[in-house]
């Protein structure tokens, strides 16, 4: 603005001051682009609409494969303080137990999404007697505690419900879309992250924001979803279904005064035993089906 513009402004009124100030064009810029910021974002949330396994609408900012490329990364680094303290895979029956029963599932969860062959699939079992927990990250990338062999004391077909249920989360892309709530939250770096992301580059903290989600609690939709596709792979991969009412009866028994760290990174609807018991006999061909199950080597 010249000087003689600003002297003309300084005699009219104050209300008529503030209009003027109100329809500069530096303030009419700024403006536009906070709508234009808004409109920005709620396009990007509407483009990253996506539709899970089971056909519900899931929120996908973060795309599943910078999801996986970020759990390799954070995979390593959430494992290396057990690694180096010589707390990984220490018992050869158990680890020669849980690879054979999730080599079972992860061939059941190829034939479901194909492209997952493809996977650096993984499970590494973490020896820790006072954890009850099991996670899965982007990419089939897992791990499995000891304390919840111990303490559980699961069957083959208990186990292949935890396991189910883990793989589950991993197909249904259930990191990339906490990732992508999580994203979705802070306002200030969607429009950012978005672009970085369709264009195909290494997201900010992404590794980070990896490791974060396996402790990040699942929605109660991703549970049930996961609960449905983890009985469906346990089924079909030879496994009684009728073990996952069994296994949360044992979950809840566990818990004392407060629920195992597995079931508290997992909230579950109340209705959740009467969900199972509902799926159970939907599932009992597949468990009943004769021959021999395809098994992928870990």
């Amino acid at each position: 603005m010249s000087w003689e513009h600003s002297k003309m402004i300084d005699r009219f009124p104050v209300t008529l001051k503030i209009n003027i100030a109100k329809r500069s064009p530096h303030t009419q810029v700024i403006k536009m682009k906070k709508h234009y910021s808004i409109f920005l974002l709620c396009a990007a949330l509407i483009m990253a609409c996506t539709t899970s396994p089971t056909g519900r609408r899931q929120l996908m900012l973060v795309s599943e494969d910078s999801a996986i490329a970020a759990s390799k990364q954070a995979y390593v680094e959430m494992l290396k303080p057990y690694a180096q303290q010589g707390k990984i895979d220490n018992d050869p029956v158990l680890k020669d137990r849980v690879y054979r029963i999730t080599g079972r599932l992860i061939a059941q969860a190829i034939k479901m999404r194909p492209e997952t062959k493809g996977w650096d699939w993984s499970i590494k079992i973490i020896d820790d007697p006072e954890t009850v927990n099991a996670w899965a990250m982007a990419g089939g990338k897992m791990a499995l505690y000891t304390g919840l062999v111990k303490k559980i004391k699961p069957t083959d077909d208990e186990l292949a419900q935890v396991l189910g249920h883990e793989i589950a989360h991993a197909l249904a892309k259930h990191s990339a879309e906490k990732m992508s709530v999580t994203m979705a939250s802070s306002i200030g770096v969607v429009a950012v992250g978005v672009a970085a992301d369709r264009k195909g580059l290494a997201l900010t903290g992404a590794a980070l924001a990896a490791a974060l989600a396996v402790q990040k609690p699942n929605s109660r939709a991703a549970e049930s979803e996961a609960d449905r596709i983890g009985i469906e792979l346990a089924a079909k991969a030879g496994y009684d279904p009728r073990a996952a009412i069994t296994l949360w009866q044992k979950m809840a028994k566990v818990g004392g005064k407060g629920p195992p760290e597995f079931l508290s990174t997992h909230p579950a609807p109340e209705n959740r035993e009467k969900t199972l018991a509902a799926l159970a006999p939907r599932m009992m061909p597949y468990f009943e089906q004769k021959g021999d199950r395809p098994f992928y080597r870990l």
